[in-house]
């Protein structure tokens, strides 16, 4: 099923329920409502915005869908702007307020020609106001400073809904629809004959975006016509289905939807289809959030509930246990959204069922596990694309990162191996090589191996017989700085400072250079009170390079460099000896300790 196809069946279900406008309606940021008397003159104003935060906001209104301007003045049925409905605006210099006589002229002739033959005295009295109606009465309304350029409706005084919802406009409104379509052809997603919509109404939501909308389908340039085709023609998509996959769309990526999560740059949406009912379709689509995109613990009763429930999908448990509810082969979609320019990339597509998407995020834990764990549940996207990301600010990260990790982790796929790459420089750069880091390298190698692009694999803890030379000079370079750590005290720039980028792409270069400095400084420590640690150390460091060639290679690869940097971070979190019990680092000051874990959350 194309996107197009499941975005038009999802809009059929959410009209059907109530949650998305009705064919030709559209949910607007609406400020105020225009009160027009019955009989006689006199407009009054109401203020329907949304005031449950701090800030008023313009309330979601279902109102006509807006007209798609290019330039010209095209006004929106019984709803606008107020350079529309009231003919004034606000300078964009000066910011006074000034006549639009323009857009003012456009909505009366408008309303004036669809709304001529309606007998409605609710319509009849709109018409009467538009004929008596001068901008210059505008300062004297209430609320006309606020309201200046917001949107507006109109509401008979006395009565509760707007004018738009009466039966006998709805009708003129349908009747306009049907009259105003384009040329008819046959509808790439249904393959019907239809009427072929020419302009396709803007999407709106997408974080990065224009905030006035942007389109998925459009075509307004010469380059883009074809055999002589305009706009919306070079891809035909019938009126009603544009309207349809867009409200859909529309609808999922409103403010507070829970069917919405932002990852990177890419503005993610997801949806269920059940055969069950709505109630598995949202089960599903908790679900979902919860694996992507976990919330941050705390200490509550329901932080517990998460905790638990996260832990056993961790685990691998079957989704039955996790939710004996969920059915596995409720199909799910999930759809990745990113700005470009007036137009939206389609960064990835999955249609799946909520098992396979279940079991591709369990095989995604088990690749990026570590033991220990340097996390209180597994992280969601989000969390790892940060780690990429300079002075881990969102604004940061790679603009295609978020799309194609998606895609892998929904797939079962290998991950982008430009992540491995980042993460490498990154950790070569800023000289933090945290949990979450060695995690993603993990991932990266643990996921290359088990799919057949990697011959060797990655341990999850500690492995003291792993022969890669990678991981082992990783743990070598724990041990050194571990060394200096004890015989210096704290200092203002350890080995890992200067030298883990060197010592992890050219091993050659540096280690003889610390194998120098960690006689000098186990030397220091024999002197002292603290020739058992010594000893301790000198048995971890042969234990270690007995594994080893005799000469430190030139150079490591990419792959290695991970290694590398997932045999320093065991290596630092150990905290046993072989034989299980406290070691005689541990027992003198925890030489081998981490120091303060900045990933646990």
């Amino acid at each position: 099923m194309t996107v197009l196809q499941a975005l038009a069946g999802l809009h059929e279900r959410l009209s059907a329920t109530g949650e998305a406008p009705a064919f030709g309606f559209s949910r607007e940021n609406i400020s105020y409502a225009i009160l027009i008397p019955l009989h006689g003159a006199g407009v009054d104003v109401q203020d329907i915005r949304d005031t449950s935060e701090t800030v008023p906001r313009p309330g979601r209104q279902v109102v006509p869908r807006p007209v798609k301007r290019t330039g010209q003045p095209l006004p929106n049925f019984l709803w606008d702007k107020t350079a529309f409905a009231l003919g004034v605006k606000r300078d964009s210099e000066t910011r006074e307020l000034v006549p639009a006589e323009r857009e003012h002229a456009a909505f009366g002739d408008f309303h004036r020609r669809l709304l001529a033959d309606c007998d409605d005295d609710a319509v009849r009295a709109f018409l009467r106001f538009l004929d008596r109606w001068r901008p210059d009465d505008y300062q004297g309304l209430r609320h006309a400073d606020e309201m200046l350029d917001a949107n507006v409706v109109f509401r008979l005084d006395g009565e509760l809904g707007f004018l738009h919802d009466r039966t006998s406009v709805k009708r003129i409104w349908s009747n306009h629809l049907e009259e105003s379509g384009g040329a008819e052809g046959r509808c790439l997603v249904t393959g019907e004959r239809a009427s072929i919509a020419r302009l396709h109404p803007s999407v709106k939501g997408i974080a990065g975006a224009q905030s006035s909308g942007a389109s998925i389908v459009s075509f307004d340039k010469d380059a883009f016509r074809s055999f002589g085709k305009e706009r919306g023609a070079n891809a035909p998509v019938s009126e009603r289905v544009a309207v349809a996959y867009t409200t859909a769309l529309n609808t999922l990526l409103e403010r507070g939807s829970s069917r919405r999560i932002q990852i990177g740059d890419t503005t993610t949406v997801f949806w269920a289809e059940a055969r069950g009912g709505d109630r598995r379709a949202a089960r599903g689509e908790d679900l979902f959030s919860l694996i992507v995109d976990p919330p941050p613990p705390t200490d509550s009763q329901e932080e517990a509930r998460v905790r638990d429930r996260l832990t056993a999908i961790a685990e691998g448990r079957p989704l039955a246990e996790v939710d004996p509810e969920l059915d596995g082969d409720t199909r799910f979609y999930v759809l990745g959204l990113a700005p470009n320019a007036a137009r939206v990339s389609l960064r990835f597509w999955c249609e799946s069922t909520i098992g396979d998407i279940y079991g591709c995020v369990v095989e995604h834990w088990r690749d990026l596990w570590l033991d220990p764990p340097p996390w209180r549940h597994p992280p969601g996207v989000w969390r790892l694309l940060r780690e990429t990301a300079f002075q881990r600010k969102t604004q940061n990260i790679p603009p295609t990162f978020g799309g194609a990790l998606m895609r892998a982790i929904l797939s079962g796929g290998r991950y982008p191996q430009s992540l491995l790459a980042a993460i490498v420089s990154r950790m070569r750069a800023d000289r933090d090589i945290s949990g979450m880091r060695a995690a993603i390298c993990k991932a990266c190698l643990a996921r290359d191996h088990r799919l057949g692009h990697q011959e060797e694999g990655v341990p999850v803890g500690l492995n003291r017989d792993e022969r890669s030379p990678a991981y082992r000079l990783g743990r070598l370079f724990a041990i050194y700085e571990s060394v200096q750590r004890m015989a210096l005290g704290q200092v203002n720039a350890t080995i890992k400072d200067r030298y883990f980028g060197a010592a992890s792409a050219t091993p050659a270069s540096v280690f003889p250079l610390l194998e120098r400095n960690s006689a000098s400084h186990l030397a220091a420590l024999r002197k002292g009170d603290k020739g058992g640690l010594a000893h301790w150390f000198d048995g971890q460091i042969d234990d270690i390079l007995s594994g080893l060639d005799t000469a430190f290679p030139r150079s490591l690869s990419l792959a290695d460099q991970g290694r590398f940097a997932i045999g320093y971070h065991h290596q630092r979190e150990s905290r046993r000896s072989p034989d299980g019990e406290t070691s005689s680092a541990d027992a003198n000051g925890s030489a081998v300790e981490s120091g303060p874990n900045t990933d646990q959350e």
